[in-house]
């Protein structure tokens, strides 16, 4: 897969695999095309090269792959700041026509806190509290793949390791498949079963998420020891 933004090649030609019921996390430095990967599956970058999910092959469209069961949390975590809690989880139940109230029950069921303040505008949210909204407001519409796109970004350890025993729980009670873009590559290899670490566009490593935790330039590049 190959994408651009205009003249500026992002991609090189990657090429990576998801299987159902995984969470696999993508590493790499700023500008590595972390972020451009899953704007490539989701349909929101032009791309060139097949995206195949359950089987068939993707369009470029943010609603196509929406409708079948992609939903993607994009960084900085885009809720709306001036409609309610509540207002934006019904907003990311938008493709499916039933069991509003049953989802918000199950929604509630992973973030408890939120049944009492869904009367809230967003906007008044803390950070980590956005971070959390933005990810129910995805599984509203009962994802197969979830796509998160740097979960962690300006959020104390404590509430990263929170989300990120959310994403755990939701893949193990749930079957949910995830592939996570995450620069706190600890946390991200010990929440995933297999990582691919990108360079400039291109996939520099891959393999089981345990493997690259011993990898020596893995570790000197991205855990610190």
């Amino acid at each position: 897969m190959e994408a651009r933004y205009g003249p500026v090649h992002a991609l090189h030609g990657i090429s990576l695999t998801v299987d159902d019921g995984e969470i696999v996390a993508v590493l790499g430095a700023n500008g590595a095309g972390k972020t451009t990967t899953l704007r490539a599956v989701s349909g929101t970058v032009a791309r060139r090269g097949e995206v195949v999910f359950d089987g068939r092959r993707l369009r470029r469209s943010p609603e196509a792959a929406a409708r079948l069961g992609i939903a993607h949390v994009p960084e900085g975590r885009g809720t709306f700041s001036e409609l309610t809690l509540l207002e934006n989880l019904r907003l990311g139940a938008y493709t499916r026509g039933d069991g509003l109230e049953e989802n918000l029950e199950r929604v509630y069921g992973f973030f408890g806190w939120m049944r009492n303040r869904r009367e809230q505008p967003a906007g008044t949210l803390s950070g980590g509290e956005q971070q959390m909204l933005a990810l129910a407001r995805a599984l509203m519409s009962r994802p197969r793949l979830l796509l998160l796109d740097e979960p962690s970004l300006g959020l104390a350890p404590m509430i990263v390791r929170e989300i990120f025993g959310i994403v755990r729980r939701l893949n193990e009670e749930e079957k949910l498949t995830v592939l996570v873009v995450e620069q706190n590559a600890t946390v991200a290899l010990e929440s995933s079963s297999r990582a691919y670490v990108l360079e400039a566009g291109r996939v520099a490593l891959e393999g089981p998420s345990d493997d690259l935790a011993k990898d020596e330039a893995v570790r000197r590049s991205y855990l610190g020891y």
